[in-house]
This record gives C-alpha cells, structure tokens and sequence, in this order.
C-alpha cells in the first residue's frame, strides 16, 4: 500500500480546507489535501447544465467572501480570480402587483433615496444604519472572524463607543429581525431589506438575533454588494486551488478518506478507500461536517461518551430545493424595481415570511414558499448567451421532509411564485434542472440532506455551542486534530475562516509556546468531556 509522510494533511478539498492548506503551506509546512470528489471546491462549484449556460451548483453570491479578511490576504485576484457586480446589489418586491420592491444600491445614498419614496423617514433611518456600521463593523466582523474567547474585536468597541452604547448595541444584535426592523424603519419595504437578509439561514425571523443576520448582510452588501466570481462560482475554487499548489500544498482529489489513526491521544495518519496511507508529522485538519469526522472517520473507542452524547443533540439546518433555469431572455418581471438586481428575493412580505417560516418549523411543505433567486447572467454577463439568463433559485423544506416528491412539488411551487412575480416566466424556460436535497448530498457529503450550512445557524448551535457545546475553537479532543470546516465557529458562509482558525491551532500548537497551549487547552477540554462522577 503506498505511503506518503508530510507535516499536515487536509480531509476534504472544499474552500475551507484549500485555505488551510494554503496558510499552513506559507508557514513551510508539508501539506497534503485529499478530495474525495474529482474536482476541488466543495459547495463552490459551478457547472454547464445546459450548453453555453454556466450554473452554479451550490453557492453563488460572496459578501462574506468580499469581507473576509482571510480571502483577501491570500490575494486571490493575483492567481486569476476577478468579480463581477450586478447594476444592483438585491431586490424584494412585496407583493406580485407590480408595485414597488426593496432596492439595495451599492451605493448608500441611492439605496436611502429609494427607500425615501416608501416614507421620507426611512431614506436617513437607512444613512443612520450605514453610519452605525462605519463606527463598529469592522470591529463586529473581528469579533466574529476570531477564535474564542474573542479579545481585540470587543476592547475595540468598547474603546470606539463606550461601554452604554456597547450595551445598546447588544441588545440590538440579539432582536428578532422584524423587531429589528420595526424600531429602524417606517415602511415595509425598508423592514423588507432586513427581514429577507435575515432568513439567508435557517433562523426564524422571530428568533432571538436573527435580526443580526438581516442587518449583517444588509450592511455587507451596502459596504461590499453581492459579488460573484467571473464565470462561475468554480473559478473561486480554483483560484484557492492554484493559491494552496503556488504555496507548495499537494492537493488530490479522487482519494475518499475512510478513517483517521489515533494513537496515544494523537492523530497520526490518514487512510483513503484507494489504499493511501498519509502520515502526519504535525497535524490533521478535517474539512468534513462534524457528524462525519466524529461518527465516522474515528474509532468510537477515542471519543469521550459525554462528546458523543453531546452529538447525538446536533441539529443540522433545513434541506435545500434549488431550481436551475436556462432562459431564452431576461424574466418578465411585473416590478420594473427588479430587473437589475443579482439577487432577488420573492414570495412573502414581511407577515408572509412568519408564515412560511412557521410552515418549516411545523414541518408543513410551504403552499406559498419563500424564494431567493439569483439573476447570474445579469450579474455576470459570461454566464450565458446575450440576451438570455441564467438563474435559480432556492427555498427550504422542513427538517425531516427531504424526500423527492415533497422536492418536486416545492419545486413546481417555486415555479409558480415565479410565474406571479413575472407573468410569461415559463415560456422563456429553455432547460430546467431541479437539484434535490439527495442531489446536493451526492454531490457533496456534507450538504446532508440538502442542509447547505453544515449545521442549524440558530444561537443554541452557533459560537462555542458549535458544533457541540465546547471551546469555540478548532481544537478537538485528539491532539493534532482540527476540525476547520463549516461546522466549526463562525459556521456557514463562504468567508474561509474555519480553515484559517484550524491552521492558525495547528501553527500555535507547534510555536514557542505550543507545549503550554497543548496543555491549556487538553485540560479545559478534559473538563468538558470528562463523564460525570457517579452518584454515590
């Protein structure tokens, strides 16, 4: 059987492992990545489901990647990666009367003058927002781009803003997203940009910080827009792929690793179906959902009976429905509001986003789903034909609901909303690909069940209860084994932050302080997944 020995190998070549890679490669590591798939990427992927039409399988819109201060320091327009906007950045219209919707400029002032037509309070209630984002975003985004506990992010706002303003401000992360936009803005179109933000994810509007949500992204597309990658999500993907191999990374796809060696308390090699041992000198970073390393790439046998226990509890996010249309023109849209927009958001205003969440969570496939859309050929002219579209859109089942009639009806449903938004739709539909919740799972493991965020975003899985109540941070209870994938803090989102926080561990563990750090952390973990002592 061969073997290969390097200092560190990466499960899973998805965009998180490929970062880590890339970041531990830089640091003169000898690093390994192995792919089960046949191309890298992961959900980042994009693919020619009708010809001359590129598609984007799985994710397709970056804001977080735009943000983050992990892609962006590895200067991936250097190794061929080049973004393209849309006129505008998202568009919500209310109803399907043609009335008019919700416009996110990428720049404030229009979007404030847009919503000034709505109410005239609104057009600076939305200049008020930006500014509050001006004083404290970058600092939330440190925060929230960081290992746990989070220091620097929290002492820069405090020293920025004062501890009373600190105070009103966490109140103000932890609304519900229609509270949120019931104290910001007058109209509903304004509450509109919040509120469709906010159910990006699986929280319910009316969950406690799901306000955070809508007003993150709002604020990231205001300061960023929307961006996709020129031709096709896939082109994200390699470029990490061509930034991970520049830095010396061995990156192989085609090899599915079945299990991982722990010996002593310590990860030491890896074995794929294919026959390949990989031995790691220094570390193992798992770029793989956290139900999958736990239960099944590791011998229960090493694992503490509380941890197990504890993922029995984890929650994955609601399965995805995803249409795929080739459009032999632009959509019909009755809003002319609409047209110019990358990414569109359909089916329910702001009452009718309760009732189609409260569907989800009572596990009732929605009469009347909410739809998000992307216009890609608008946004990217490369992605079809002049003149035509490309464009999907997706919307979610219930937990528990990921079979394939409950997806093709939802899929007809989305169709339908389509149809009212944008009366003729269907006749301009050239090819139509629907991709199941058992579609997205084959085609990549992790999206289990259609679930696109590798766990529920909801407070009681997210910062250190993620993926199991814990430390908040990459570190497992095998020594030199990280978990740096989306399951792992700040979860889902194309930002490239759990592999950076798992290479950054792996980079600490082996540093001048490394033998005090393995100790720190081994004893808080020993305290968390030491079972209880028995009752006398």
């Amino acid at each position: 059987m061969p073997t290969l020995v390097t200092d560190a190998v990466v499960i899973g070549g998805g965009h998180h492992g490929l970062v880590a890679a890339a970041v531990l490669a830089d640091a003169g590591w000898d690093v390994c990545v192995l792919e089960s798939a046949d191309v890298v990427g992961g959900a980042v992927r994009s693919a020619r489901l009708h010809p001359d039409f590129i598609t984007d399988l799985f994710s397709a819109f970056y804001p977080l990647s735009a943000a983050s201060p992990v892609l962006r320091a590895l200067e991936l327009e250097r190794h061929g990666l080049r973004w393209a906007h849309a006129p505008n950045v998202l568009a919500h219209p209310p109803r399907p009367d043609g009335g008019p919707a919700a416009v996110l400029h990428r720049d404030r002032e229009q979007t404030a003058a847009g919503l000034a037509v709505h109410d005239p309070r609104d057009g600076e209630a939305w200049l008020r927002l930006c500014r509050q984002w001006d004083q404290v975003g970058d600092a939330f985004l440190r925060s929230l781009f960081t290992a746990f506990p989070p220091v620097r992010g929290p002492l820069q706002l405090l020293r920025r803003i004062g501890t009373a303003d600190a105070l009103r401000l966490a109140r103000f992360l932890a609304l519900p997203a229609g509270r949120m936009g019931e104290e910001l803005f007058a109209s509903e179109q304004a509450r509109l940009l919040l509120a469709g933000n906010a159910v990006h994810g699986d929280t319910p509007p009316d969950a406690t910080v799901s306000g955070v949500f809508g007003w993150l992204l709002a604020m990231l597309g205001q300061q960023y827009g929307f961006p996709v990658p020129a031709g096709g999500a896939g082109e994200l993907a390699a470029a990490l792929h061509r930034r991970a191999a520049a830095a010396g990374a061995d990156v192989r796809t085609g090899e599915h690793v079945e299990r991982i060696d722990v010996r002593a308390g310590r990860a030491v090699a890896v074995h794929t179906a294919g026959g390949l041992t990989v031995r790691a000198r220094r570390a193992v970073v798992a770029d793989v959902a956290a139900p999958a390393l736990y239960g099944h790439l590791l011998d229960p046998g090493v694992l503490p009976s509380r941890l197990l226990a504890d993922l029995q509890r984890f929650v994955w996010d609601t399965p995805v429905v995803k249409v795929n249309w080739a459009l032999a023109g632009p959509i019909p849209w009755r809003s002319p509001d609409v047209a110019g927009a990358g990414t569109v958001h359909l089916g329910a205003d702001v009452r009718g986003l309760l009732r189609w969440s409260a569907d989800i969570e009572s596990g009732t496939v929605p009469a009347s789903p909410f739809v998000l859309l992307g216009q890609m050929t608008t946004t990217d002219p490369s992605r079809s034909p002049a003149g035509t579209e490309s464009a999907w859109a997706y919307t979610h089942l219930p937990r528990g609901v990921a079979h394939d009639a409950a997806a093709d009806e939802l899929a007809g449903r989305v169709d339908a909303v389509l149809e009212k938004f944008a009366p003729g739709f269907g006749d301009r539909v050239l090819h139509r690909v629907v991709q199941r919740p058992r579609h997205l799972q084959d085609a990549d493991p992790n999206l289990v069940d259609g679930a696109v965020n590798s766990g529920t975003a909801q407070l009681f899985q997210q910062l250190v209860f993620r993926p199991v109540p814990g430390l908040g941070r990459a570190e497992t209870v095998i020594d030199g084994l990280y978990l740096g994938s989306a399951s792992a803090h700040p979860g889902g989102g194309v930002h490239g932050v759990c592999g950076w926080l798992a290479a950054r561990a792996a980079l600490g563990e082996h540093g001048a302080f490394g033998a005090l750090r393995r100790r720190v952390t081994s004893a808080a973990l020993e305290l968390l997944y030491r079972d209880p002592r028995p009752r006398p």
